[in-house]
């Protein structure tokens, strides 16, 4: 699941971006609010977390020209300001939470999985397609009620971003931009490695090839 970071503050944002990845999210980071409207007309993004007291443009105003070009991408203010003003005018402009610097990792990444659930219309952090599920909290699977196995950072990013949308077919170049931000070596055939590496954990029908197009879960099977 790809995120993209706007924030200025250099040590924040090498702390939340590292927590991201930490948190197997390929996390991308821009600096002001000018060069995040440029990169999300070009890049699709899963979730977006905007600082306010942004250089240039204002947070606020990134906002507003996100939610003015029908963009619905999922959208959580990180800031230092606390007044009941900013806090409604952010709400009403069309961002989905509102969180106070400081704050917890933890946090951060709770109110992340709650957004994106809500987006997705999930009242649990499960997602499933009838046959394997995947807790997005604790990065664990399972097939059929059976005990759930724990997946590595990657194992997890690509079985997410199949299970967000099972039925679809993704290609290898939408699952390694899933799985790798900005700058971030990817590594020859790690796509085929870690659906490998899936099919030996959770059995080798679980997902499927699509020969010359890509890899799917079925949907609501």
């Amino acid at each position: 699941m790809r995120v993209l970071l706007v924030e200025d503050d250099t040590m924040i944002g090498e702390a939340i971006q590292g927590a991201l990845k930490d948190a197997s999210y390929a996390a991308d980071w821009v600096k002001n609010g000018q060069t995040a409207l440029t990169t999300l007309g070009c890049q699709h993004y899963d979730l977006v977390l905007l600082d306010l007291g942004l250089p240039g443009k204002d947070g606020l105003e990134v906002l507003i020209s996100i939610r003015a070009k029908d963009n619905p991408v999922p959208l959580l203010i990180i800031t230092a300001r606390d007044r009941l003003n900013d806090r409604l005018r952010g709400l009403d402009g069309g961002a989905d939470d509102y969180l106070l610097k400081p704050f917890e990792m933890a946090e951060l990444l709770a109110r992340m999985r709650a957004v994106l659930r809500r987006k997705g219309g999930s009242a649990t952090p499960l997602l499933s397609n009838g046959v394997v599920s995947l807790d997005t909290a604790t990065r664990e699977a399972a097939v059929n009620n059976s005990a759930s196995v724990q997946l590595s950072n990657r194992e997890f990013a690509l079985l997410q971003a199949l299970l967000i949308r099972p039925g679809a077919i993704l290609s290898r170049s939408d699952l390694e931009d899933r799985i790798y931000g900005w700058g971030e070596e990817v590594e020859s055939n790690a796509v085929e490695f870690l659906i490998h590496a899936l099919r030996r954990k959770l059995g080798g029908e679980i997902i499927k090839n699509v020969r010359g197009v890509g890899w799917m879960v079925s949907k609501n099977v």
